[in-house]
């Protein structure tokens, strides 16, 4: 079975691909692989990049018209509802950017994407929200031929192509995905022999998105960013992204990154726009400033995805009629008790990271299906 593997097919696009994941992924055009892996490309873009120390600042609007173009890789960053810059997706699909891939270890926001339109393909490691329930709006759209998955992928083999191209690597060799199944449906990856003990290895290539968003706590107007907590691939997806939009909870002083460089774990040199953005990680949590809307996940990932209807109304209601965070804000005060709420996202988030007395902070919660007017 493993010999299967070891042989390339050459197909007419720009790199050669696993020709038994394209018949299983039923994709009869390979050259949409291509972007993903063009680390020429990347160079030329990387090349041309600015590494002067200038103000970077713009709006969410401004980065988002400006960096996202229809067709790019779309990198999803932070982990699944953890410090993912949700805003920023928002506003990528209140623009009606179109024919986008996502791509991201998790990949919960691909689901959403193609469910606004503004996404065509997915490279998958996982879709959904954990214990909120299965996503079946994905599933629908898999099936229905508005999504399709170009790759899958687990979350360590996928990390692992993001950081090859951080280092500057073609591919890295790896006993990920040895032994599972993705092996038939990942065009990318390719079965060889260990050199010195002849033992079966995968070679994982580099993986260079188009743009990634990133939120960090802090950052500079240069660029330099703070993540506090785990950074999951999000350093390795800022040197391995042509584009690279940081947005942050606060923009601090130069010499505040001076005085205390702990947690500056991308620099400068790499990003292309700073985007002040408070509460950018709304409906999920940023460590150190607030919890996740739990409630609003519920909604969402039980009770919007069931049906087609159900979901639009969702959508509009949460995306397309929200301007910005602030009016997303509005409305979660408004649904499950006013600024109070706000309050008490921030005081579970310090509890739960033992910088404030845990006893008497309830994190308990009733299911809430919200009314509208």
């Amino acid at each position: 079975m493993l010999e299967n593997y070891l042989e390339v097919c050459v197909l007419p696009a720009k790199f050669s691909y696993n020709e038994e994941a394209l018949e299983n992924l039923r994709i009869d055009d390979p050259s949409i692989l291509d972007r993903l892996i063009d680390h020429e490309s990347f160079r030329e873009s990387n090349l041309k990049k600015c590494r002067e120390k200038v103000d970077k600042r713009m709006t969410l609007q401004e980065a988002v018209a400006k960096f996202v173009e229809d067709g790019d890789v779309v990198a999803d960053s932070g982990f699944s509802y953890v410090r993912t810059p949700l805003q920023a997706q928002f506003e990528i699909w209140r623009q009606g950017k179109k024919n986008l891939q996502y791509i991201g270890s998790p990949n919960t926001l691909s689901s959403f994407a193609i469910f606004a339109g503004a996404a065509k393909y997915a490279h998958n490691s996982y879709v959904g929200a954990e214990m909120r329930g299965t996503d079946r709006a994905f599933d629908r759209s898999i099936k229905d031929g508005r999504g399709k998955i170009l790759s899958e992928w687990g979350h360590g083999s996928m990390g692992l192509g993001f950081k090859a191209a951080q280092y500057g690597m073609p591919y890295v060799a790896s006993r990920q995905l040895l032994g599972s199944d993705m092996l038939k449906y990942n065009p990318y990856v390719k079965v060889t022999r260990d050199p010195w003990n002849n033992d079966p290895v995968v070679l994982i290539p580099a993986l260079h998105p188009d743009v990634v968003f990133i939120h960090a706590q802090q950052a500079d107007m240069y660029g330099n960013a703070k993540i506090f907590g785990p950074a999951v691939n999000d350093i390795a997806e800022a040197f391995a992204s042509r584009k690279v939009i940081i947005t942050c909870e606060e923009v601090v002083p130069e010499l505040a990154i001076r005085f205390d460089n702990s947690f500056v774990v991308i620099p400068f040199m790499v990003v292309d726009a700073v985007v002040e953005l408070p509460y950018g990680c709304l409906p999920g949590c940023c460590p150190g400033y607030y919890y996740w809307a739990r409630e609003w996940w519920e909604w969402l990932m039980r009770i919007a995805t069931r049906d087609e209807e159900a979901m639009q109304d969702f959508f509009k209601e949460w995306v397309l009629d929200c301007k910005d965070q602030y009016e997303l804000i509005d409305k979660l005060a408004k649904h499950l008790g006013g600024s109070r709420y706000i309050d008490h996202l921030r005081r579970m988030q310090k509890a739960e990271e033992y910088l404030l007395e845990d006893k008497g902070v309830d994190f308990t919660y009733t299911q809430v299906i919200p009314k509208r007017d």
